[in-house]
């Protein structure tokens, strides 16, 4: 039985170009999308759930509690530990990025990841007192983790000040990312911190 995302999108024909990230992308869905914490107890689990669900966890993870709407807070903007809403959050968007991008909105999701990937970073190092920044190449596992943080961090701050709901949101950073459009967070985050990298080098 071929497994499909959300029942609809299938995965056999997406196109991994990043090699690095390749290994930690794991295309194949599964059953469930919920992996209930089962790869925590190895070093390099992660790899092996969906990335489908991995987003639904940044998602789940992401955003405020509370959102400003027509000058009243109200509550539900974010996801935050609960699970069902945010796999309807990325369900419904997306089927927006299949309308709006005319393509397998897994292919842009993968994409997505790849171009916001930041292959340099900065870190401290503290030698006589002293403390400064050093660039360092970013680890493959850790490339997409903080891929798709921003991702979904991205989705929440165009949401939070606006009436877009926040699957159309997260669906027009995606098509953003996917298509190295400046105007996505993810993509503006990730050229900062490279950018940084390189001043520090």
């Amino acid at each position: 039985m071929e497994l499909k995302y959300f029942g609809k999108w299938r995965v056999d024909d997406i196109v991994i170009k990043d090699r690095g990230l390749g290994r930690y992308i794991r295309l194949q869905p599964s059953l469930v999308l919920h992996a209930g914490g089962r790869h925590a107890d190895k070093q390099f689990g992660k790899a092996e759930i969906p990335i489908v669900e991995r987003l639904i966890n940044k998602v789940m993870r992401s955003g405020p509690g509370v959102r400003k709407l027509g000058g009243k807070f109200i509550r539900g903007a974010g996801a935050c530990g609960k699970k069902h809403k945010a796999h309807d959050i990325v369900r419904k968007a997306l089927e927006i990025v299949e309308q709006r991008a005319k393509k397998n909105p897994i292919q842009v999701l993968v994409d997505a990841i790849q171009n916001t990937a930041p292959r340099e970073e900065t870190t401290r190092i503290s030698y006589g007192g002293i403390t400064y920044h050093v660039a360092v190449d970013s680890a493959p596992q850790r490339r997409l983790d903080v891929a798709l943080k921003n991702l979904a961090a991205g989705a929440f701050a165009a949401s939070f000040n606006s009436e877009k709901p926040i699957e159309e949101c997260l669906a027009e950073e995606l098509i953003m990312a996917a298509n190295y459009d400046m105007k996505s967070f993810a993509i503006a985050r990730k050229e900062e911190t490279e950018r940084i990298a390189k001043g520090a080098r």
